[in-house]
């Protein structure tokens, strides 16, 4: 696959405590199998679907050993200039931008709100071989308190267009757009969220069969959160896997109803 545009979702990876309990589980889950652990790189391992790379997993750096939590990045054309902008609008970078060998370079930050994110500007490694499919990142939510804080924060780090979705329940739903192409929701945390949840963005993979996939994970020590339910992008369900981590699987094939209206934001 060739290099996402700036600002398009390019990778995502998780640190696990028991690395070899989150293969299992995702294993099972998601039909990944796993490469060689990479040691110079702190025994980071590439996840496959049908041979082609999806995601990563990691233990956790010495300090580190919080709970689970997936990490998504998003592409630049350089990382040390996205940092600079992170920097200058109110962002925190939690890693200075960093070459990982010939891969690529990473930045790991916080928006003002408070997400974890990540930046990858590509070398060898260009992120998701596929998306879309069976295995594959699909898609990605921002989940915030603070929505002033990061509607107006991720438009000025990356190129992105808003717009708002109209919802007959009026929710409160922001995607964000490079170009024509929407590559990221914004949700608002509501009171459903206990307090104690940080921020986060939910990452979306994608199943052949929805209910099939939260038999598995529940089966396997997951939790499920929300569904699964039906929308007009596909039947989806949210999940926590067994270390905490949040996410969401999605059957797009699946999808019911007509699509929401997007409306420009002024």
């Amino acid at each position: 696959m060739p290099v996402q545009p700036e600002g398009v979702p390019c990778w995502a990876d998780a640190m696990f405590a028991d690395v070899e309990g989150a293969k299992s589980f995702y294993g099972d889950v998601l039909g990944w199998t796993f490469g060689e652990s990479q040691t110079e790189f702190g025994n980071y391992t590439e996840a496959y679907a049908n041979g082609r790379a999806v995601a990563a997993v990691v233990p956790p750096m010495p300090g580190a050993e919080g709970q689970s939590a997936w990490c998504l990045y998003f592409a630049s054309p350089d990382a040390e200039a996205t940092a600079r902008k992170i920097r200058d609008n109110g962002g925190e970078l939690l890693m200075e931008p960093m070459r990982v060998g010939d891969f690529g370079s990473m930045v790991l930050a916080r928006d003002p709100g408070g997400v974890v994110f990540g930046v990858w500007q590509s070398g060898t490694h260009e992120g998701f071989d596929v998306r879309g499919e069976p295995g594959a990142f699909c898609w990605a939510e921002v989940f915030t308190r603070e929505l002033a804080k990061s509607d107006a924060f991720f438009p000025a780090v990356f190129p992105y267009r808003a717009k708002t979705m109209e919802t007959p329940d009026g929710m409160d739903f922001r995607v964000f757009h490079v170009g024509e192409d929407p590559v990221l929701g914004r949700m608002a945390m509501t009171d459903e969220f206990p307090p104690e949840v940080p921020p986060y963005i939910n990452v979306y993979f994608g199943v052949d069969d929805c209910d099939a996939a939260v038999a598995r994970a529940t089966e396997r020590g997951g939790t499920a959160v929300w569904g699964p339910m039906d929308t007009p992008f596909g039947r989806f369900a949210s999940l926590h896997d067994p270390q905490g981590a949040a996410f969401s699987v999605i059957d797009m094939s699946r999808a019911e109803g007509e699509m929401p209206p997007l409306a420009d934001v002024p």
